[in-house]
């Protein structure tokens, strides 16, 4: 049997224009795109066995293709109680989203291993409304399971660099990350990072970001960082130092105000000691010495921690890059607010960023965190020790016993934080200024430099200061992609009120300014992807009526809400952002990200018919008893949003309306095929 919709509105690549759309149910896949709106008696439709009870004119709806979500947390098996793949994919459905890519925690056992990845896939069978597939996990334990897990049809894999809060899933190094990247070399996978790391001094960035006037940011080699050596020295990784790096011998050139790059400097591999030159090539500017002024590093002493823009700085290699490869002026435009609040003082900020209490992704002390992990104190006392999981300066003992709140903690460590108040969103803010996402950034481009064949990602890149990385990056040729998410283009530091807990994510959600700069870089395809980071927990983990920003749970929950987010907020950008620009960013990037756009990601014949019809003139205000996930509760309850997902169809089958709501059945199918290589534009 074949369908066929027809609308003066269908986004075809670039355009939206007349045309009819055949497809097939048995199949799946669109069959022919005619560019007119056809008659239901049209000769065409009757070659492709499409009866007139079978065709159908939406006009005026638009007619586009389904969203690939490549960043949802459906947290089953294990804590089933946060969301679920029924659950999460109807809400999916509701909003137009076709493909979800489920990330490999906060599922009990998480996806790290092909056991712990059949689990899922059979706690996922016949619970699907829209197609789904996975992410693996990156964890310190778990190199010898990369390939196998590729060969089982996982997209690629996550992997953070900053404890994730959840027992289950430890942080990684960047001398885990080399080794990783060494295994995967030729398959058809990518590497994606939650990245952020807390700046102290026993690990300084690489590579340092250094602008040049109206050039594209260079990355030049940092001289502080334990990595870098000149002439003979040596480098190794000692098994248990911080961050997996010591330094034996000497290191010259601590910054001194000028940085000078020549072709003799050397820098480490860091992953086995030893030490390569760095040519010519690294430094496209062959008539000019790289001089820089004055730098301010992203990581001074943690007691002289500058909290304020921070891209000036990146690891040796990196910094090549970004010196000749920048635009400063566009992100000078802006005058950048003070987002951390008026009433925190700089020596508050700094106990704030530098403690070890307040810096994981998650809470890991605290009522709320022992409730998130049930199997705590068996967690920890069987905690592997391996040099490939992040150090970390809070005892097993003390992790163990986690009951206080983390910020009671941090206070009873650091007389400085005596007056700040948890409650406000400033304090919990200036916790996690941007130079956590920087330095790690950072640590993932030098990463590139020394196995540039490897695809990486960042996912939810929260920052502008990030930005003159990214492009300094994309410059240089490596292959590093950066996402954003719904909320931290939609909502703004300045409007989260006191215990609104329920807005606290990491990245934080950080000022308008920043937001703004973040449209630019996506307009201008330094950041390519716009997804939710659907997290969801019970509305209990939030802790709304404590108010505590340390100790409450985060995640903004969003699945099926980012296109009219996406819309509502783009109308109002000068010129508006287009639904051409929003299908780019959420659909055809989306799929190439997930190696998915050989079948996925626009309208076009052999394609799977992924559908769905959209009203841009309609208005309705979001309300949590309205909304289709397990926990309703969101950020955007009560906001007004301009557009809706009028219906929704997968491979040809609507699976929802808004006349008639979801498919008794779930017709989502789960994408288990090993992935493809990126297509070419």
């Amino acid at each position: 049997m074949s369908r066929a919709l027809a609308s003066s509105k269908v986004l075809l690549d670039d355009a939206v224009c007349p045309a009819t759309v055949i497809f097939s149910i048995e199949s799946g896949k669109i069959l022919s795109i005619v560019k007119e709106v056809l008659q239901d008696d049209h000769p065409i439709l009757k070659d492709y066995d499409v009866s007139p009870e079978d065709f159908k004119d939406v006009s005026p709806l638009v007619i586009m293709p389904g969203l690939v979500d490549a960043h949802v947390h459906l947290n089953e098996p294990g804590r089933t109680e946060w969301e679920g793949f029924a659950t999460g994919t109807r809400a999916a459905a509701a909003g137009g989203v076709t493909t979800v890519i489920d990330m490999p925690l906060n599922a009990i056992p998480p996806t790290t291993t092909v056991a712990n990845f059949n689990l899922k896939i059979n706690a996922a069978r016949g619970q699907t409304w829209v197609d789904v597939g996975f992410w693996g996990g990156m964890v310190p334990t778990n190199l010898d399971d990369l390939v196998p897990l590729i060969r089982m049809g996982v997209r690629g894999f996550k992997g953070f660099l900053i404890e994730s809060g959840v027992d289950e899933f430890p942080a990684i190094t960047p001398n885990y990350i080399v080794k990783a990247m060494k295994r995967v070399r030729g398959e058809a996978t990518m590497l994606m990072f939650h990245a952020e790391m807390q700046p102290h001094t026993k690990h300084q960035p690489p590579v340092l970001a250094v602008a040049d006037g109206e050039r594209t940011p260079r990355l030049v080699a940092n001289e502080s960082h334990e990595c870098f050596v000149r002439d003979t020295g040596s480098v190794e990784i000692e098994e248990d130092g911080p961050n997996g790096y010591v330094q034996n011998g000497h290191a010259n050139g601590q910054a001194n105000g000028h940085i000078h790059q020549n072709g003799g400097a050397k820098y480490d591999d860091c992953e086995n000691g030893e030490v390569e030159e760095l040519s010519d090539d690294d430094d496209d500017d062959d008539d000019d010495e790289l001089v820089v002024e004055t730098p301010v590093a992203l990581t001074e002493a943690v007691e002289e921690l500058d909290l304020g823009r921070s891209a000036s700085f990146v690891p040796k290699p990196v910094a090549n890059l970004l010196h000749k490869h920048s635009n400063q002026a566009e992100f000078d435009e802006y005058k950048l607010e003070d987002e951390n609040g008026a009433d925190i003082s700089n020596e508050e900020r700094i106990a704030l960023a530098k403690s070890p209490y307040l810096q994981g992704s998650e809470p890991q002390f605290g009522p709320y965190a022992r409730m998130a992990n049930p199997n705590h104190e068996e967690t920890v006392a069987h905690k592997p020790s391996t040099p490939l999981a992040k150090p970390n300066e809070i005892t097993d003992e003390k992790l163990k016993d986690n009951f206080e709140d983390p910020f009671v903690l941090a206070q009873k460590e650091d007389e400085a934080l005596a007056n700040v108040d948890p409650s406000l969103y400033s304090s919990f803010l200036a916790s996690r200024p941007d130079n956590f996402e920087t330095t790690a950034i950072a640590e993932i481009i030098n990463c590139s430099l020394k196995y540039p064949d490897v695809p990486l990602h960042i996912v939810h890149l929260a920052t502008h200061e990030a930005i003159p990385l990214m492009r300094a990056a994309k410059a240089r040729g490596l292959p590093i992609t950066a996402e954003t998410c719904f909320h931290y283009l939609s909502l703004t530091a300045e409007k989260i009120s006191a215990c609104s807990t329920h807005f606290k994510c990491c990245p934080p959600i950080r000022s308008d300014a920043n937001r703004q700069l973040l449209w630019r870089a996506l307009r201008n395809d330094i950041i390519t992807t716009v997804v939710s980071d659907h997290s969801p927990c019970t509305p209990e983990l939030k802790g709304l009526e404590k108010g505590d920003f340390f100790s409450a749970w985060g995640g903004i929950s969003s699945v099926g809400l980012g296109l009219p987010i996406l819309y509502t907020e783009g109308q109002r950008l000068n010129p508006p952002i287009s639904l051409q620009e929003i299908t780019k960013w959420c659909s055809w990037n989306t799929a190439k990200q997930v190696g998915l756009s050989h079948v996925k990601g626009k309208l076009a014949v052999g394609f799977d018919a992924d559908i769905i019809l959209f009203d841009p003139e309609t208005s309705y205000i979001v309300q949590n008893d309205q909304l289709f996930f397990k926990n309703k509760l969101t950020a955007y309850d009560g906001m007004e949003f301009q557009g809706r997902v009028v219906e929704t169809l997968v491979r040809g089958v609507s699976v929802f309306s808004i006349k008639r709501g979801h498919s008794k059945e779930a017709l989502g199918k789960l994408l288990l095929e090993p992935r493809v290589r990126e297509i070419s534009v």
